[in-house]
């Protein structure tokens, strides 16, 4: 994966297109959350978020219809406003589904302190999701032939992800969801689509195709909004972004992302460390909040990495009700 993602980070960045987006600000009545965990977790396994298609080949007018499932983590006996973590599970956009075992630990994590977490599927590039003309071409032009077909899959997979929020915010009233306190976090592959959501605009991997183009787009709640608070990088990185801009002429980087926490293995053979430091670069220079935890001759996906004798999903807990101000009980 490492070598095209160096390829698109480097190529020139320019600031044109500029759309607004709504600032990660705090609200006045903070729900709270479980500092132990509390909760008898209940798991709704399968839900439909929405549909996407699959072709036979690159965007052929032969397809067929997907259905794109989420699996819901919601904590029992609890009818008090809940945040929300939406966890996105990685494999190179080649691989892994919602049920990826770390993926699951940090679904029950927070769902057992008082969260609703959501563990999304979305389309991998064995699923040939549709992509804009505009991808496939810049993919064909300055992404190496071996790399361009993962290039290309991040497409959809940031399509259906985007879809799969606006699902939440569509239904938080079902799961009495507070939307003023949204999380997005992911491992690898997952953590650069996460790293997306917080950062790019709503309509963002969306707007790009029509929906004759693709018409399953209106099972998607193309029409809700929403405002991602905090994002978890687990050894990801702002690629996809960085394409946008370089596709669509999109900077998206900017005083209104969402606070990042950032861990990453600095031995890292997979996705070079020096993503991590760009992106801390990138809110040095924005002046938005971070916390980059550097894991010290760490390769890819240390899920077991202790920091200051502290877990991954310890240090998450934190990060977030400091930057939401949620209270602890």
């Amino acid at each position: 994966m490492n070598r095209f993602l160096k390829i698109v980070l480097l190529l020139t960045v320019t600031s044109s297109c500029k759309k607004d987006k709504s600032p990660a600000t705090n609200v006045a009545n903070p729900v709270s959350v479980k500092a132990a965990s509390t909760y008898t977790v209940i798991v709704d396994q399968n839900v439909k978020y929405g549909e996407g298609l699959s072709h036979q080949t690159l965007n052929s007018s032969s397809y067929s219809i997907m259905d794109l499932r989420l699996d819901l983590y919601k904590p029992a006996n609890n009818t008090r406003k809940k945040p929300a973590v939406l966890l996105i599970h990685g494999g190179g956009f080649t691989g892994g589904s919602k049920s990826d075992a770390n993926i699951v630990n940090l679904a029950n994590y927070f769902a057992s302190r008082g969260w609703v977490a959501f563990s999304i599927n979305y389309r991998l590039l064995g699923d040939k999701g549709t992509v804009p003309v505009q991808w496939v071409q810049y993919a064909q032009t300055n992404v190496p032939m071996v790399d361009q077909s993962q290039f290309i899959a991040m497409y959809p997979a940031h399509r259906d992800a985007k879809a799969a929020m606006r699902w939440l915010i569509a239904n938080a009233d079902n799961y009495n969801i507070d939307t003023n306190y949204i999380t997005v976090g992911g491992g690898s592959a997952g953590a650069i689509i996460a790293t997306s959501l917080g950062i790019t605009n709503t309509t963002d991997f969306a707007n790009e195709i029509s929906l004759t183009t693709d018409p399953t787009l209106i099972t998607t709640n193309l029409n809700k909004t929403y405002s991602i608070k905090t994002i978890l990088d687990f050894w990801g990185s702002g690629i996809a972004v960085t394409a946008l801009n370089n596709i669509y002429g999109y900077q998206r980087f900017d005083p209104s992302d969402a606070p990042i926490m950032i861990a990453h293995g600095t031995a890292d053979p997979t996705v070079s460390y020096t993503f991590a430091a760009e992106l801390q670069n990138i809110y040095t220079s924005t002046g938005v909040t971070y916390k980059l935890y550097p894991l010290v001759n760490r390769g890819h996906g240390p899920w077991d990495a202790i920091v200051n004798g502290k877990k991954l999903e310890e240090l998450s807990f934190d990060f977030i009700v400091e930057q939401q101000k949620l209270i602890v009980e």
